[in-house]
């Protein structure tokens, strides 16, 4: 699922569960990632966001599901490295599917609206 265009008006689409936000943009651009690098700390480079943010961003995520969205394996002789559960991206799936459906519900508002914002 692709992404919707970049505009100079966007939305932010959080969904929460409780007090965690479960997944966003970042969250889903971060499972994107580390199914492309297959790993968090490559994923993070890519992202151009610490380690550590990255495994709290998975961290949160994976408690906020019934099963992890993302599974990890300590560095080793064969090296580690994260996978994006069938969960993960069956949550990232939707999650882009969310989103595209409220750019195109709001697509022309927005497009009235930046008539009259400055260039």
């Amino acid at each position: 699922m692709t992404k919707p265009a970049p505009s100079a008006v966007t939305i932010r689409i959080r969904i929460a569960v409780g007090e965690n936000i479960a997944i966003g943009q970042g969250k889903a651009d971060l499972l994107e990632a580390i199914g492309r690098t297959g790993s968090i700390s490559a994923a993070a480079r890519e992202l151009d966001m610490s380690y550590r943010k990255a495994w709290m961003l998975v961290d949160e995520m994976n408690q906020c599901f019934p099963s992890p969205v993302v599974t990890a394996a300590k560095g080793g002789l064969r090296g580690g490295g994260a996978v994006v559960t069938e969960l993960g991206q069956e949550a990232l799936t939707r999650f882009r599917r969310i989103q595209a459906k409220a750019f195109k519900a709001i697509e022309e508002d927005v497009r009235e609206f930046r008539k009259r914002l400055l260039d």
